[in-house]
């Protein structure tokens, strides 16, 4: 039996291992809210209800569904807004929970002590469980670059062989002016980023008062940055506006009801808030993030310009490096399938899964099928690339038993396909085929996709029945 290729086919979605309930104030609402976190079925991915509202409408958490992102996140639809929602998204991202329902009673997410802490704690409490279905990754294949219209914000993102981001931020303070945080192992957040708080220059509140925002903000649920000598009154009235105590006008500096926890604990919040933000494209991410001022509003832009090439292209092409030496050769793939010359349409395996397989047809001017078909504007027949499909599929399932040489693997049914671009002499189809579901008395059902570069050729979703040789 072949040895499986570690990559990002291979993992599994997640859920929690059980639900759980929080109870805290709203930073912008001041209201008392109500939170649940339940687990969620495969492909659900994160969703958020509004129980307060009739019907208890519930909306993706999802790029295109951002509309505002002044001072946190906001998602909304015709039925419900809910915001602040990135540090909960931040802590269901970097604990590997795919699949959530979030049930609140509120038009925002309770803000607690400013960070993701409480989520993390109680998500290691309940656990994380590992679904059946292979979860999709984003692999990042080339730079993706977003820049705000000043150029002041810049976020970056670069192929990579796993998840990583640095952040730099830059203030005109005297208190807070440059800093830098980095993630390199998603495994570290808990204790690293997670703790983080989010934070306000005292020069902020009295606008956010104004804009009818932060009636739930103390110095229990933020850093608060005093870097503008203001007057002693107005420094008084600001202190007695959020119910805390005063302090000497010339004296700046954070004003903490708890010390910070990292000397550069608000650029880890920005990193936080980051994670948070990019957990909306809906997918984990393969790539090395490096964000300059990063804000709700690039981070979201960034999101979204995800969303659209996931929504646009459905699945991405597998890596494929000619140099790596390939998990089966055509000598091993000639043991395992029947079939010869001209109908032996796959050249290589180059990744094997529990649940997925990649394989490789180099289509070359001298394939018999070009003779007839289209000779004078050569085009590989659509037919022919669902048996391509289907016998690197075949290989997936015989690779899994004990004695394959017995067994052969036959169509029974051929559904949902789909021809997008032509396949001509000289391109290399990528093709990966999928299992939707456990193999049950010899049946298996599966979705093979077709590539070249970066193109989806052709797709189909088949059944196919394992039969032991006469």
């Amino acid at each position: 039996m072949a040895k499986s290729n570690k990559s990002e086919g291979t993992q599994k979605q997640q859920t929690l291992g059980g639900s759980f309930e929080l109870e805290g104030k709203g930073l912008h609402t001041g209201l008392s809210i109500n939170v649940k976190f339940s687990p969620a079925h495969e492909g659900h991915g994160v969703k958020i209800c509004r129980v307060d509202l009739p019907d208890r409408p519930t909306i993706p958490a999802l790029a295109e569904f951002v509309t505002k992102t002044q001072r946190g996140t906001v998602l909304s639809n015709k039925e419900l807004q809910v915001s602040t929602v990135e540090h909960a998204l931040s802590a269901l991202y970097a604990m590997g929970v795919d699949n959530c329902l979030i049930e609140v009673n509120a038009p925002e997410m309770p803000i607690f002590d400013g960070s993701a802490s409480i989520y993390v704690e109680h998500i290691r409490r309940v656990g994380v469980e590992e679904q059946n279905a292979v979860r999709e990754v984003y692999v990042v294949k080339s730079k993706i670059e977003v820049k705000d219209e000043q150029g002041i914000s810049q976020l970056t993102i670069l192929p990579d062989n796993s998840f990583g981001v640095h952040v730099l931020i830059s203030f005109n303070s005297k208190v807070l002016s440059n800093q830098y945080a980095s993630l390199e192992d998603i495994s570290d957040y808990a204790e690293e980023i997670a703790p983080a708080r989010t934070f306000v220059f005292v020069r902020e509140i009295e606008a956010l008062l104004d804009n009818n925002l932060i009636k739930g903000g103390d110095l229990n649920n933020a850093i608060v940055i005093y870097d503008q000598e203001m007057s002693q009154e107005k420094m008084d009235k600001l202190a007695a506006t959020m119910g805390t105590v005063s302090k000497p006008a010339n004296e700046l500096g954070y004003i903490n009801s708890v010390p910070l926890k990292y000397n550069n604990e608000p650029a880890r919040h920005k990193l936080l808030d980051l994670i948070g933000d990019l957990a909306l494209i809906g997918r984990q991410i393969q790539g090395r993030v490096i964000a300059t001022c990063p804000g709700h509003s690039i981070n979201t832009k960034m999101a979204k310009m995800i969303r659209k090439d996931i929504r646009l292209n459905e699945s991405q092409s597998p890596l494929y490096d000619p140099n790596e030496e390939p998990v089966l050769k055509i000598q091993d793939l000639k043991a395992l399938l029947p079939h010869r010359y001209p109908m032996l349409l796959v050249d290589k395996i180059i990744e094997i899964g529990p649940n997925h397989i990649v394989g490789i047809k180099n289509v070359t001017h001298n394939e018999p099928f070009f003779i007839g078909h289209f000779p004078d504007e050569p085009v590989m027949p659509g037919v022919l690339q669902v048996e391509c499909m289907a016998q690197i599929g075949g290989v997936l399932i015989l690779n899994q038993m004990e004695n394959p040489e017995e067994y052969s693997t036959y169509f029974l049914t051929i559904d949902n396909v789909k021809f997008r671009y032509k396949v001509v002499p000289g391109d290399t189809m990528v093709v990966k085929v999928t299992l939707m579901g456990p193999v049950r008395r010899g049946i298996a059902n599966m979705r093979g996709l077709v590539f070249v570069g970066e193109k989806l050729m052709c797709e189909a979703e088949f059944m196919a029945q394992i039969v032991r040789n006469s």
